[in-house]
């Protein structure tokens, strides 16, 4: 049971206050560590902390929302830290940058595992350094356990490997069927070279062309790359009904809609998660007005994902991408509950078993479990319209139009 543990919780506690800067995460691991470290010496503590690691994309295609994951995770363990810790015992992040990539993943992952000694490990932020790292993890037997990253094939990863993520699949699926369903039979796609980008555009062209529609024209592009008129030009002389937008940074996200504009495409713009981030939106401006998106999003009747986000924007000052913040923060949760269950940082197969025996009620959801690949069980995606510029605001940039549509 979590309980309180004496003065150094409050010392923690109060530390994590003075750090709310989006930048300041690692200081705060390292408040949070030399207070563990100082109740271990003196003796209040009977134990030791929990020590788990986090890897995110601080920087990289990743960093806005990366750095929001890392943040969430950062409130959460100070909540845990601040009510008494797991047992008595402190909770502990150790955090890397997985920098958005597969090479930064592994760098992380290694750093963790052999100098740090972790077992289990939350993150990754994109799927791209999930699939990187997770077969050393499996080979390892060590947990991965992600809030972001969709990436369908991340479903047969190993038995190590979990997520709170929806898979793209679901997405796909939902934005193939939404396009026909808006009456859209030919199509222009651009895609960011990622993995995470490619599997929502695969999926989304597999379930478009299932239902009869039309790819007249597809470009992709590398994540360096900052102007995409050229691209965009080719696919607008395509002549589509519809553009479709699958990026992995939010500077993407936002810069193509206002290009496209800018180049003359009056058409509707359908896109995913990253694309109805805060960055996102302010670069595109009136571009992304009325644009349709298929997203996880945190109920308005979720009391505990509301507190979450007003936790959150009263710590940090702001708020985006919701969702994937409740993600992480319910990570942070799931993983104390099942470090009470083992009693042991190390014990990466009691882990996982917990993982697989569990049902959780958090920021993201009720009643949601994993299945038998480490998939989650029970949470859904929704269709959301940008709002025009002039009407949106810090709490409201999109109206909810409704759950997903499901295959035929």
């Amino acid at each position: 049971m979590i309980n309180a543990v004496g003065s150094h919780l409050r010392v923690a506690r109060n530390a994590a206050t003075l750090f709310t800067g989006r930048r300041s995460m690692p200081v705060l691991a390292a408040v949070l560590l030399s207070v563990a470290l100082a109740a271990a010496c003196t003796g209040d503590s009977g134990d030791a902390a929990y020590r788990i690691g986090v890897m995110e994309s601080l920087t990289g295609a990743g960093e806005s929302y990366g750095t929001v994951a890392n943040q969430a995770k950062q409130m959460a363990a100070a909540e845990i830290n601040a009510a008494g810790g797991i047992d008595g015992r402190l909770l502990e992040l150790v955090v890397e940058d997985s920098q958005c990539s597969a090479q930064g993943a592994v760098a992380a992952y290694r750093k963790l595992t052999s100098v740090d000694g972790i077992r289990i490990i939350l993150g990754t932020s994109c799927s791209g350094a999930m699939l990187g790292a997770a077969p050393l993890a499996e080979s390892d037997g060590v947990i991965l356990f992600s809030g972001l990253a969709s990436n369908p094939d991340i479903a047969r990863a190993g038995d190590y490997i979990f997520r709170t993520q929806i898979s793209d699949i679901e997405v796909g699926i939902g934005t193939g069927n939404l396009l026909w369903e808006d009456g859209i039979r030919s199509l222009a796609t651009i895609t960011e070279s990622t993995d995470y980008a490619e599997g929502v555009r695969r999926t989304t062209v597999e379930q478009f062309e299932k239902r009869g529609g039309q790819v007249v024209a597809a470009e992709r592009f590398a994540s360096d790359i900052t102007d995409f008129r050229s691209q965009l030009s080719k696919l607008i002389a395509a002549g589509p009904e519809a553009l479709h937008l699958s990026p992995q940074s939010e500077f993407a996200a936002g810069t193509i809609p206002k290009q496209a504009r800018e180049l003359g495409y009056h058409g509707p713009v359908y896109a995913e998660t990253v694309s109805v981030g805060t960055t996102a939106l302010e670069i595109a401006g009136e571009a992304a007005d009325g644009m349709k998106a298929i997203v996880s999003d945190l109920a308005p009747d979720n009391a505990k994902g509301q507190q979450v986000l007003s936790n959150f924007r009263e710590r940090y000052d702001y708020v985006t991408l919701p969702w994937h913040l409740g993600s992480a923060y319910d990570n942070v949760y799931i993983a104390a509950q099942c470090l009470e269950q083992t009693g042991d940082d190390q014990d990466a197969d009691g882990f996982r078993d917990c993982l697989y025996g569990i049902t959780w009620s958090g920021a993201i959801g009720d009643n949601y479990s994993f299945d038998a690949d480490g998939e989650v069980v029970g949470l859904s995606r929704v269709v959301v319209r940008i709002l025009p510029a002039a009407e949106r605001s810090e709490e409201r940039k999109y109206e909810v139009l409704g759950p997903a549509p499901s295959a035929p």
